[in-house]
Protein backbone atom coordinates (compact mmCIF):
# COMPACT_ATOMS: atom_id res chain seq x y z
CA UNK A 1 0.00 0.00 0.00
CA UNK A 2 3.03 2.23 0.73
CA UNK A 3 4.58 1.85 -2.68
CA UNK A 4 1.42 2.42 -4.90
CA UNK A 5 1.13 5.66 -2.58
CA UNK A 6 4.61 6.46 -3.71
CA UNK A 7 4.57 5.61 -7.34
CA UNK A 8 0.77 7.92 -7.28
CA UNK A 9 3.01 10.74 -5.57
CA UNK A 10 5.68 10.23 -8.08
CA UNK A 11 2.88 9.89 -11.19
CA UNK A 12 1.26 13.13 -10.21
CA UNK A 13 4.33 15.01 -9.34
CA UNK A 14 5.98 14.33 -12.58
CA UNK A 15 2.91 14.88 -14.86
CA UNK A 16 2.51 18.39 -12.84
CA UNK A 17 6.30 18.75 -14.05
CA UNK A 18 5.39 18.86 -17.61
CA UNK A 19 1.92 20.96 -16.91
CA UNK A 20 4.11 23.86 -15.94
CA UNK A 21 6.59 22.92 -18.30
CA UNK A 22 7.54 25.09 -21.65
CA UNK A 23 4.98 28.04 -22.68
CA UNK A 24 2.63 27.64 -19.70
CA UNK A 25 4.18 30.17 -17.81
CA UNK A 26 3.44 32.78 -20.17
CA UNK A 27 -0.15 32.00 -19.86
CA UNK A 28 0.20 32.46 -16.35
CA UNK A 29 1.60 35.31 -16.30
CA UNK A 30 -0.44 36.99 -18.96
CA UNK A 31 -3.78 35.86 -16.83
CA UNK A 32 -2.37 37.69 -13.63
CA UNK A 33 -1.18 40.77 -15.46
CA UNK A 34 -4.89 41.30 -16.97
CA UNK A 35 -6.05 40.65 -13.66
CA UNK A 36 -4.07 43.03 -11.71
CA UNK A 37 -4.23 45.75 -14.91
CA UNK A 38 -8.84 45.01 -14.20
CA UNK A 39 -8.26 45.57 -10.83
CA UNK A 40 -6.45 48.44 -10.67
CA UNK A 41 -8.65 50.09 -12.95
CA UNK A 42 -11.59 49.91 -10.26
CA UNK A 43 -9.22 50.71 -7.63
CA UNK A 44 -8.36 54.23 -9.49
CA UNK A 45 -11.89 54.56 -10.48
CA UNK A 46 -14.90 56.26 -9.01
CA UNK A 47 -16.86 52.91 -10.06
CA UNK A 48 -18.47 50.69 -7.40
CA UNK A 49 -17.60 47.21 -8.52
CA UNK A 50 -20.19 44.44 -7.67
CA UNK A 51 -20.11 40.80 -8.12
CA UNK A 52 -21.45 40.34 -11.58
CA UNK A 53 -18.25 42.46 -12.37
CA UNK A 54 -15.59 40.33 -10.72
CA UNK A 55 -17.46 37.35 -12.10
CA UNK A 56 -16.71 38.81 -15.69
CA UNK A 57 -13.37 39.89 -15.02
CA UNK A 58 -12.13 36.54 -13.65
CA UNK A 59 -13.74 34.77 -16.77
CA UNK A 60 -10.96 35.58 -18.55
CA UNK A 61 -7.62 34.61 -16.57
CA UNK A 62 -9.43 31.25 -16.28
CA UNK A 63 -9.60 30.61 -19.78
CA UNK A 64 -6.05 32.07 -19.61
CA UNK A 65 -4.75 29.38 -17.71
CA UNK A 66 -7.06 26.37 -18.72
CA UNK A 67 -5.67 27.35 -22.33
CA UNK A 68 -1.89 25.80 -22.57
CA UNK A 69 -2.08 22.42 -20.37
CA UNK A 70 -5.96 21.57 -21.92
CA UNK A 71 -4.66 21.67 -25.01
CA UNK A 72 -1.22 21.17 -25.95
CA UNK A 73 -2.19 17.82 -23.00
CA UNK A 74 -1.36 15.26 -26.34
CA UNK A 75 0.49 17.86 -28.23
CA UNK A 76 3.61 18.66 -26.08
CA UNK A 77 3.81 14.44 -25.86
CA UNK A 78 3.84 14.04 -29.66
CA UNK A 79 6.46 16.98 -29.25
CA UNK A 80 9.06 15.00 -27.35
CA UNK A 81 8.86 11.75 -29.24
CA UNK A 82 6.80 10.56 -25.78
CA UNK A 83 3.62 9.69 -27.70
CA UNK A 84 4.65 6.50 -28.96
CA UNK A 85 6.00 5.26 -25.28
CA UNK A 86 2.73 6.28 -23.64
CA UNK A 87 0.36 4.85 -26.86
CA UNK A 88 2.44 1.71 -26.84
CA UNK A 89 1.64 0.64 -23.31
CA UNK A 90 -2.63 -0.48 -22.76
CA UNK A 91 -4.76 1.46 -21.00
CA UNK A 92 -1.73 3.50 -19.72
CA UNK A 93 -2.75 6.63 -21.91
CA UNK A 94 -6.10 6.90 -20.57
CA UNK A 95 -5.13 7.03 -17.22
CA UNK A 96 -2.09 9.76 -17.78
CA UNK A 97 -4.80 12.62 -20.31
CA UNK A 98 -7.05 12.00 -17.70
CA UNK A 99 -4.67 12.60 -14.87
CA UNK A 100 -3.22 15.75 -16.43
CA UNK A 101 -6.81 16.90 -16.95
CA UNK A 102 -7.90 16.93 -13.56
CA UNK A 103 -4.83 17.97 -12.23
CA UNK A 104 -4.92 21.34 -14.84
CA UNK A 105 -8.29 21.60 -13.22
CA UNK A 106 -7.37 21.84 -9.57
CA UNK A 107 -4.82 23.67 -10.67
CA UNK A 108 -7.32 26.18 -12.54
CA UNK A 109 -9.76 26.22 -9.18
CA UNK A 110 -6.80 27.09 -6.75
CA UNK A 111 -5.49 30.18 -8.81
CA UNK A 112 -9.26 31.11 -9.07
CA UNK A 113 -9.61 31.11 -5.38
CA UNK A 114 -6.12 33.29 -5.14
CA UNK A 115 -7.22 35.99 -7.30
CA UNK A 116 -10.81 35.74 -5.49
CA UNK A 117 -8.90 36.28 -2.21
CA UNK A 118 -7.15 38.81 -3.47
CA UNK A 119 -10.31 40.23 -4.84
CA UNK A 120 -11.34 40.30 -1.22
CA UNK A 121 -8.75 42.11 0.45
CA UNK A 122 -8.57 45.01 -2.56
CA UNK A 123 -11.35 45.51 -4.15
CA UNK A 124 -14.77 44.60 -2.67
CA UNK A 125 -15.87 41.67 -0.26
CA UNK A 126 -17.02 38.24 -2.15
CA UNK A 127 -17.56 35.06 -1.10
CA UNK A 128 -14.49 33.21 -2.43
CA UNK A 129 -15.91 29.45 -3.14
CA UNK A 130 -18.75 30.67 -4.14
CA UNK A 131 -17.77 32.84 -6.74
CA UNK A 132 -15.24 29.94 -7.95
CA UNK A 133 -18.37 27.84 -7.72
CA UNK A 134 -19.56 29.89 -10.43
CA UNK A 135 -16.94 30.49 -12.24
CA UNK A 136 -16.13 26.45 -12.46
CA UNK A 137 -19.02 25.85 -14.19
CA UNK A 138 -17.68 27.91 -17.67
CA UNK A 139 -14.11 27.15 -17.22
CA UNK A 140 -14.71 23.20 -16.89
CA UNK A 141 -16.78 23.33 -19.80
CA UNK A 142 -14.54 25.33 -21.53
CA UNK A 143 -11.18 22.92 -20.42
CA UNK A 144 -13.62 20.12 -21.53
CA UNK A 145 -14.21 21.30 -25.07
CA UNK A 146 -10.53 22.48 -25.66
CA UNK A 147 -9.32 18.44 -24.51
CA UNK A 148 -12.15 17.00 -26.93
CA UNK A 149 -11.25 19.36 -29.82
CA UNK A 150 -6.87 18.69 -29.10
CA UNK A 151 -7.99 14.73 -29.58
CA UNK A 152 -10.02 15.41 -32.93
CA UNK A 153 -7.67 17.54 -34.61
CA UNK A 154 -4.67 15.92 -33.39
CA UNK A 155 -3.11 19.20 -33.64
CA UNK A 156 -3.27 21.34 -30.84
CA UNK A 157 -2.58 24.63 -33.23
CA UNK A 158 -5.45 23.71 -34.50
CA UNK A 159 -8.14 23.17 -31.57
CA UNK A 160 -6.66 26.54 -30.23
CA UNK A 161 -7.91 28.72 -33.34
CA UNK A 162 -11.45 26.86 -33.41
CA UNK A 163 -11.42 27.54 -29.60
CA UNK A 164 -10.72 31.39 -30.53
CA UNK A 165 -13.32 31.56 -33.02
CA UNK A 166 -15.90 29.94 -30.45
CA UNK A 167 -15.02 32.36 -27.83
CA UNK A 168 -14.80 34.82 -30.75
CA UNK A 169 -18.64 34.42 -31.80
CA UNK A 170 -19.51 33.89 -28.12
CA UNK A 171 -18.91 37.34 -27.60
CA UNK A 172 -20.01 39.07 -30.74
CA UNK A 173 -23.36 36.94 -29.70
CA UNK A 174 -23.24 38.82 -25.90
CA UNK A 175 -25.97 40.95 -26.40
CA UNK A 176 -28.91 38.64 -27.82
CA UNK A 177 -27.90 35.55 -25.20
CA UNK A 178 -27.20 37.50 -22.39
CA UNK A 179 -29.67 36.28 -20.45
CA UNK A 180 -30.13 33.23 -22.38
CA UNK A 181 -29.50 29.54 -21.29
CA UNK A 182 -27.22 28.87 -24.35
CA UNK A 183 -24.71 31.54 -22.75
CA UNK A 184 -21.55 29.43 -21.97
CA UNK A 185 -20.95 33.12 -20.30
CA UNK A 186 -24.02 33.33 -18.33
CA UNK A 187 -22.82 35.37 -15.31
CA UNK A 188 -25.07 34.33 -12.17
CA UNK A 189 -24.62 37.34 -10.53
CA UNK A 190 -26.12 40.02 -13.10
CA UNK A 191 -30.01 39.28 -12.31
CA UNK A 192 -31.95 41.10 -15.20
CA UNK A 193 -34.37 43.31 -13.96
CA UNK A 194 -37.07 42.44 -16.69
CA UNK A 195 -37.18 38.95 -15.33
CA UNK A 196 -38.47 37.66 -11.86
CA UNK A 197 -35.80 35.74 -9.69
CA UNK A 198 -37.78 32.36 -10.55
CA UNK A 199 -37.19 32.61 -14.04
CA UNK A 200 -34.03 33.16 -13.69
CA UNK A 201 -33.13 30.53 -11.33
CA UNK A 202 -34.60 28.30 -13.72
CA UNK A 203 -32.39 29.53 -16.85
CA UNK A 204 -29.30 29.67 -14.79
CA UNK A 205 -30.33 26.28 -13.55
CA UNK A 206 -30.91 24.89 -17.38
CA UNK A 207 -27.39 26.32 -18.06
CA UNK A 208 -25.59 24.74 -15.46
CA UNK A 209 -27.39 21.41 -16.06
CA UNK A 210 -26.37 21.99 -19.65
CA UNK A 211 -22.56 22.66 -19.08
CA UNK A 212 -22.11 19.62 -17.30
CA UNK A 213 -23.49 17.39 -19.13
CA UNK A 214 -21.71 18.97 -22.08
CA UNK A 215 -18.67 18.52 -19.88
CA UNK A 216 -19.01 15.09 -19.38
CA UNK A 217 -19.74 14.04 -22.61
CA UNK A 218 -16.48 16.21 -24.10
CA UNK A 219 -14.51 14.11 -21.87
CA UNK A 220 -15.63 10.79 -22.31
CA UNK A 221 -15.62 11.52 -26.04
CA UNK A 222 -12.40 12.65 -25.76
CA UNK A 223 -11.05 8.98 -24.21
CA UNK A 224 -12.78 7.24 -26.51
CA UNK A 225 -10.40 9.24 -29.58
CA UNK A 226 -7.51 8.47 -27.45
CA UNK A 227 -8.15 4.97 -28.64
CA UNK A 228 -7.39 5.16 -32.08
CA UNK A 229 -3.58 4.79 -31.67
CA UNK A 230 -2.68 5.04 -35.34
CA UNK A 231 -4.18 8.74 -36.00
CA UNK A 232 -1.87 10.22 -32.95
CA UNK A 233 1.23 8.29 -33.63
Amino acid sequence: MKEQLILLLHFIRYNVKIIFANKFIYFLIAAFAFYFMVTGIMLFTDSSPEEADIYGTLIFPGVLILFYPVIFNIQSDKDTRMLEIIFGIPNYRYKVYLVRFVLSILLLFLIMCLMSSITVFSVIRISVFHMVYELMYCLLFLASLAFLLASLLKNASGAAVVMVIIGLVFLILAEPLQSSKWNIFLNPFDVPGNMSYAIWQNVLYQNRMMLIVGSIISILWSLINLQKREKFV
